[in-house]
Order: C-alpha cells, then sequence, then structure tokens
C-alpha cells in the first residue's frame, strides 16, 4: 500500500520549513548570544520642513480633510474665536475649566467652563466646543489631545457637533516620530484628521456619526 505525501508539504520540506531556513540564513553573521532586545535600532529622525514649511503642511492637511482653518497672531486670537462663534451664530459653547480667560475677551457668546459635571445630555446641548491641544501633526493633518492643559476630558470633543480648536505652532510637528515623544501614552488621547465622518459600504459619506461635524481650527503663529 502506497502512501502520498502530506496536503501541503513538497519533497525536501515544506513551505515553512524554506521559509525558516531563510531566515537562518539571513541570521548568519549574528552572535548567537544577541537577543533582538539588545540589537540598537536608530531612532534619529531628521525633520523635513523647517517650522514654516511644517505649518503650511499642516494647513493643506486640514483643508484636504474639510476642516476650516485660520491663522492669527497671538494678539489676534481671541478676535478670532469671537468671529468663529458669531459665524456659527453660537448661543452656548462649552470650555475646559482651565481654558485661558483672555480666549474668550471678544465674545457675546456664553461660555460654559466643564468641571467633569456636565452630562451627556447638557453637552449635546451645547453650540460647540472651544480647546486647545497637545500636538498636532502636519505630515497626516491629525490633531492630538490628552486630556492635558486647556483640553478638557473626550467626552468634551466627543459630543458637541462643533469644535473649535487652538493650535500654538511651537505644538506643531513634521510627523508622527516627532509626536510621540510629546505624549504619554498613559493618558486617554484623541487623535483628529478632520471632522468626523465614516462611508457606507456604498461609499456615501456620513458626517458627525463619531464626534463633531464641524472642525475649525485656529493656529496661533
Amino acid at each position: 500500500m502506497s502512501t502520498s505525501p502530506t496536503r501541503g508539504t513538497r519533497p525536501g520540506g515544506g513551505s515553512r520549513e524554506r521559509i525558516l531556513a531563510r531566515v537562518r540564513a539571513a541570521l548568519a553573521d549574528v552572535p548567537a548570544h544577541e537577543a533582538p532586545e539588545d540589537v540598537a535600532v536608530p531612532r534619529a529622525y531628521t525633520p523635513a520642513h523647517g517650522q514654516g514649511a511644517t505649518v503650511e503642511l499642516l494647513v493643506d492637511r486640514l483643508v484636504d480633510y474639510r476642516a476650516q482653518v485660520h491663522r492669527a497672531a497671538p494678539g489676534e486670537l481671541a478676535e478670532r474665536i469671537g468671529l468663529a462663534l458669531a459665524h456659527r451664530r453660537a448661543q452656548r459653547v462649552v470650555v475646559p475649566a482651565d481654558a485661558p480667560e483672555e480666549w474668550f475677551a471678544r465674545t457675546a457668546t456664553t461660555i460654559v467652563r466643564d468641571g467633569g459635571d456636565l452630562d451627556v445630555a447638557e453637552l449635546d446641548g451645547m453650540d460647540g466646543v472651544v480647546t486647545g491641544c497637545a500636538v498636532a501633526i502636519a505630515e497626516t493633518g491629525t490633531i492630538v489631545l490628552d486630556t492635558g492643559a486647556a483640553q478638557g476630558r473626550r467626552a468634551l470633543t466627543l459630543i458637541p457637533d462643533y469644535h473649535l480648536c487652538v493650535v500654538r505652532a511651537d505644538q506643531i510637528v513634521d510627523g508622527v516620530p516627532q509626536a510621540l515623544p510629546r505624549l504619554d501614552p498613559a493618558r486617554p488621547l484623541t487623535w483628529i484628521s478632520g471632522p468626523s465622518a465614516t462611508s457606507d459600504i456604498e461609499l456615501n459619506r456620513v458626517e458627525g456619526v463619531h464626534g463633531p461635524r464641524t472642525l475649525e481650527v485656529v493656529i496661533v503663529e
């Protein structure tokens, strides 16, 4: 009675054996006592852009994501925020408890400071939210919040339909490798790339499902 080779194998070894043989050959010159964690990996990432070009790239990416973007000098920030809220006809907006008072010196909108006591219905009833951020990534057009200074809790920026975010120029970096050292992985992180949007199987775009339908950004230079 004859027997056939096991399914999926060939004379001289199967795919697994051939792959392992190639791995062993590639590692032939690595000392056996070196564990993978002992091998130093260079991470000296070189910024691809100057500061001015980095800001321009972030603006380009944000606009591509359908965010509204404004640029202002530090002394113009309060006026820019006031104009943005007036254009939205916002009556009441929620802000983190530690948001700077001077941000809202030029607005007639009622500012509600959140101390963590507002429930979902109250947040949903607001005309928007105004926060700062932890870092902004130019290459991906991503703004990251870590619940730090002037950012508030995550629910604050996920429930209102409109988010106005203040980004300082010194918070903008080229790419993700430059952003990660500024972030604490133990903190709750929110990564925002444009307004909340999703698509169904037929690619019909729906906005505002998982967060604000409108994202407006003021870059302070």
